[in-house]
């Protein structure tokens, strides 16, 4: 079974709330997970279980105030996560356009500069087509669990 760090940023709680899915789905299945409200670089240093990011989308496209310090440290201190599995779950909204989910990009980029390694696709979630974006992620997530 796997031990995976599920980093959340989130602004109305609907990445909250979908991030408390998934590990409550997870641990039925026996796998390990923390759902990380403020992750810090320690958080991520400190072991090498997967990362999951679970993270909505402010402003323009931007990271959410809670995983911004986060965002942040892995961007200026690069701390090396080689071959480090990692998955990505954003939440945002289509209408504004080309900032869309921009805040899984950032992420992703951030992640990638550590030397850590994409499992999947980025599962984008759309809330004009989506009310329930665990209804999206549930699925998503077991498919990216098999793969690291």
């Amino acid at each position: 079974m796997a031990a995976i760090r599920v980093l959340v940023g989130s602004v109305y709680g609907g990445a909250l709330l979908t991030a408390r899915k998934i590990r409550e789905e997870l641990e039925a299945d026996g796998h390990q997970v923390a759902v990380l409200e403020n992750p810090t670089l320690d958080d991520i240093t400190s072991n090498d279980d997967a990362l999951l990011v679970c993270t909505s989308t402010t402003g323009q496209g931007e990271v959410p105030a809670n995983l911004l310090t986060l965002y942040v440290d892995l961007r200026d201190q690069l701390p090396q996560q080689p071959g480090r599995p990692f998955g990505v779950i954003v939440l945002g909204d289509s209408s504004y356009g080309d900032t869309f989910c921009g805040a899984g990009d950032l992420m992703e980029e951030a992640l990638y500069e550590t030397g850590a390694r994409k499992v999947g696709e980025t599962l984008r979630v759309d809330a004009l087509e989506t009310m329930e974006p665990e209804s999206e992620a549930l699925p998503w997530v077991r498919d990216w669990i098999n793969g690291i």
